[in-house]
């Protein structure tokens, strides 16, 4: 059982994540003024392995790279790209109060998702919860009464990307290795984004390789954040702790890219948000979901920057079986 004390040191945490991640977007952002997606996120991703190979050369256990599930691996990476790509994209070409009540509407996909992929049985309460958050997307991007550009469309194509990535590592997760599981997006990554990269290549200034040096660095550091969190604290109150990233939206957006938000964005967040937080609840509720596929994804949307948590958390567990 979690004591009070615990759960608030987990929920604590959880918010600091939260808070590096959204740190780590904001400096996406900036970057993506002068480069392209494709170019930050090959480097930033570069940047990160040497610190992911010290974390996979800790399992000590004989066993090849070959997934087991080759079809479902390979679609994890490109999704995980895919997600990547649209995510920097989104955080390039919108306000970053915009792009997060869409990336929100993750949890809204996977619980969709979930039933043909995963089996899971969704009740009314959840579909329920499923279209009041769509409709607070609708609010966000407000068609006919605001110009729909590629931002938007790039960061609802990163939830659908997101919600495929995380449904299909509930259903494989326990049979594939954590090492096949993290360097398969990277592999993906390398070779995507290397493929593309000559056609959108900008000569790289040494201010900015040490701001994708950051965003590698920050995506990592909050992911154990995050790790740490959920060993401490209940899942149920530490995953809401991912909405407080709007509120980081807001300030960054506001202080750094002067970025008025209007009250309809607001509105919008907020309405994707309370229907997150019930379908985490839900879950949470005995007898009610199978899976339990968003309690399991632990807030963030993974992408090649920012690897999911839970199999990071595999990989350290492994270290420590000798």
């Amino acid at each position: 059982m979690h004591s009070g004390k615990q759960n608030a040191k987990g929920a604590g945490l959880g918010l600091l994540s939260m808070a590096i991640y959204a740190t780590h977007d904001a400096v996406v952002k900036q970057l993506g003024y002068s480069y392209s997606a494709v170019q930050i996120i090959f480097f930033a991703a570069l940047l990160s392995f040497p610190l992911l190979t010290v974390i996979l050369l800790r399992d000590p256990r004989a066993g090849s790279l070959r997934p087991v599930r080759p079809f479902w691996v390979i679609l994890r990476a490109v999704a995980t790209v895919a997600t990547s790509v649209s995510a920097f994209y989104a955080f390039a070409h919108l306000p970053l109060a915009q792009v997060y009540p869409l990336l929100f509407a993750m949890p809204l996909l996977l619980t969709i998702m979930a039933i043909p992929i995963l089996g899971e049985r969704v009740g009314w309460h959840r579909w329920a919860a499923v279209i009041v958050g769509l409709i607070g997307v609708i609010i966000v991007v407000r068609p006919g009464q605001a110009e729909l550009g590629l931002g938007h469309l790039a960061a609802v194509f990163a939830a659908f990307c997101g919600a495929l990535a995380s449904v299909i590592v509930r259903k494989i997760g326990h049979e594939e290795r954590s090492v096949v599981l993290l360097l398969s997006p990277l592999l993906g990554n390398f070779l995507a984004m290397g493929v593309a990269l000559p056609f959108v290549w900008v000569p790289l200034q040494l201010p900015d390789l040490g701001l994708m040096a950051i965003v590698a660095l920050f995506g990592l550091v909050a992911a154990f954040l995050s790790i740490l969190a959920y060993r401490l604290g209940e899942a149920v109150i530490v995953a809401p702790m991912q909405y407080s990233q709007i509120l980081w939206a807001v300030f960054f957006g506001w202080v750094l890219f002067h970025e008025p938000v209007d009250a309809r964005t607001l509105v919008g967040a907020g309405v994707v948000i309370l229907s997150g937080l019930y379908i985490v609840w839900r879950e949470s509720t005995a007898d009610v979901s199978q899976n339990t596929p968003v309690l399991r994804t632990r807030g963030r949307t993974e992408t090649v920057t920012t690897p999911r948590p839970s199999i990071l958390q595999r990989a350290l567990n492994a270290g420590t079986r000798r």
